[in-house]
């Protein structure tokens, strides 16, 4: 039974496609909770730590795409720490004045795509490629299960934030 009325409905023993299906909802997750804010609210923090909530979409847009694309597929992508302010892992998140939250939601979505794609051709013990994220000299690599577990329980945790920031934002609570 869904936690709500717009969880996911699907009943499948294909791990693949809940985690294809999960990961689509916490992506519309997201698109609906800045659905709404003014530029300035997506660009303003209101949290002690600092971030903004254009920063939080401009990480989980890389951080999908990192651990899906450059991890998992070993395939080189400009800029892999794009949301950080200076391309490093431990920097703090940014995002270019020039940036928008169409512009993201778009990119959120579009990898998205990617990431059915490469579970549908994929299976899920497979190991990510070396060349990418993942060097010769660091350990065996993850398989897809455990990016996928990795890359979800990301979406939900930044989900929930996105939900105290609405409602310190706005008022706005819900789904």
């Amino acid at each position: 039974m869904p936690l709500s009325d717009v969880e996911p409905r699907l009943d499948s023993a294909d791990p693949a496609e809940q985690f294809a299906t999960y990961l689509d909802y916490y992506r519309a997750v997201v698109d609906r909770k800045l659905d709404g804010m003014t530029d300035t609210q997506t660009r303003t923090s209101l949290l002690p730590s600092g971030w903004t909530p254009l920063e939080l979409l401009t990480h989980l847009v890389h951080m999908e795409r990192r651990w899906f694309v450059w991890g998992f597929l070993g395939e080189q992508v400009a800029n892999p720490w794009g949301d950080n302010v200076d391309d490093r892992p431990e920097s703090p998140w940014h995002v270019p004045d020039d940036v928008g939250r169409g512009e993201l939601i778009a990119a959120l979505h579009a990898g998205g795509e990617r990431t059915r794609e490469i579970l549908a051709r994929h299976d899920l013990a497979e190991r990510g490629a070396v060349g990418g994220r993942f060097v010769v000299g660091d350990g065996t690599p993850p398989t897809l299960a455990w990016i996928c577990f990795h890359v979800l329980q990301e979406y939900a945790r930044h989900a929930g934030h996105l939900d105290v920031v609405r409602e310190l934002a706005d008022g706005e609570t819900g789904e």
